[in-house]
């Protein structure tokens, strides 16, 4: 054990992540949340995460989804219990084929039980009727989980059109479209959805987005609308935007209609630096920057409240088209559970095998097949493979077994 503490202390204080600031180390990407986890009075404060029990053991609740979260989650198992990570997982499967929603229930329950979650896509059918809500959705506004955070970064080693990326998008994540409000008008054939965007969500997202700006050292805040078109609803969201900004001095503030901020994403994506926008357009401008960078397999993401935090993959796509042919690329996945880890202040861990990760990609090339390569899901994870002799050479024997 002391040789462990030894090895533990010895990565965090060489190899400590740098999500403030931009990226000057491929090893180094993608660093640790920034929302309170158990704090009580307001939403702003310390990071606190859940109390580690059973002798330093946290327990975590682990829904595996659809399509290839199953066997992407698999792996992030078999490379914890590879690298000694103190994390007890509780499996809560999900059936998103089933209208009742007994399964999620239990879900919700387990993440208000363990504080954490690390889970895989559900899918949401467009078949089913009306009244089924979307399992995801569920989860996200039952645990006021308001802040959806992507970190989108240039990855060394992975060929794309556009270099030097490195953007925070920051989605308000328990209203405007996704409401699940709408009906049938009297009149056939017409369906009325609602938008809700409320003041005190807007502040919320807002103040987030310019705190997490300050923290992390980055000088400008962008707010994504449409309130040309939508002047009381997305003049609402602009509005608590602008009045937020004028308590952060120090970082510029500006603004951007949603459709010209997916042309200048795809023309010129390192003119931007924060961006906060709400639901819908949060959903848009996530995937566009993923494939900006390589694509969904590559981009973890994490949701943020109060009390509670969960981890995915930034896209939220369930890859259903290439499950169990072993092709999925594990990237996000893996990075999504070193978020989870830096959470639980778990940093030498989660510095450990973010390190492994990223240095697969960048120094032995070994890719899947999405950004351009012919290597398997397993070949990425196997415990005898190029990151765990990359753990070994990088922590030594006596921390990694």
């Amino acid at each position: 054990m002391a040789a462990v503490r030894s090895s533990l202390s010895l990565s965090s204080k060489v190899l400590t992540p740098i999500w403030s600031g931009r990226i000057a180390n491929p090893v180094k990407a993608f660093g640790t949340g920034f929302c309170s986890q158990r704090e009580k009075a307001t939403y702003t404060g310390q990071i606190i995460p859940p109390p580690a029990k059973y002798g330093g053991r946290h327990t975590v609740t682990l829904i595996p989804g659809d399509g290839i979260g199953p066997e992407l989650l698999n792996h992030v198992r078999e490379l914890f219990r590879y690298s000694c990570v103190p994390v007890d997982f509780e499996v809560v499967n999900v059936n998103s084929a089933l209208t009742a929603e007994d399964d999620i229930n239990n879900a919700i329950t387990a993440i208000r039980r363990n504080g954490v979650a690390l889970k895989g896509n559900i899918e949401t059918n467009h078949t089913m009727p009306p009244s089924h809500k979307s399992r995801n959705n569920l989860l996200r506004t039952s645990l006021d989980l308001y802040a959806n955070v992507m970190h989108c970064q240039s990855l060394p080693g992975v060929q794309t059109r556009h270099k030097n990326i490195d953007i925070i998008i920051i989605r308000e994540n328990t209203e405007g479209e996704y409401s699940s409000l709408e009906h049938e008008c009297s009149v056939s054939g017409v369906v009325e959805s609602l938008k809700i965007i409320t003041r005190l969500n807007s502040l919320r997202i807002a103040d987030y987005a310019f705190r997490l700006a300050r923290e992390k050292g980055r000088r400008r805040v962008t707010a994504v609308h449409k309130a040309n078109i939508m002047k009381l609803g997305d003049g609402l969201f602009l509005q608590c935007c602008k009045e937020v900004a004028s308590g952060y001095p120090d970082i510029q503030f500006d603004s951007m209609i949603v459709d010209n901020t997916t042309m200048q994403l795809v023309s010129k994506p390192q003119q931007f630096d924060v961006m906060v926008m709400p639901n819908l357009y949060g959903n848009v401008v996530s995937n566009v920057c993923a494939g900006l960078v390589g694509g969904p397999g590559l981009v973890p993401g994490a949701n943020y409240g109060r009390d509670y935090a969960v981890f995915e993959t930034a896209t939220r796509n369930t890859g259903k088209s290439i499950a169990d042919r072993n092709i999925a690329n594990p990237t996000a996945m893996l990075l999504a559970s070193c978020l989870m880890l830096d959470h639980l202040k778990l940093h030498g861990y989660a510095t450990m095998i973010r390190s492994a990760v990223l240095t697969t990609m960048n120094e032995t090339r070994l890719h899947t097949a999405d950004i351009g390569g012919q290597g398997t899901t397993s070949e990425s994870n196997r415990v005898e493979g190029r990151p765990w002799r990359f753990l070994q050479k990088t922590t030594g024997p006596s921390f990694v077994r």
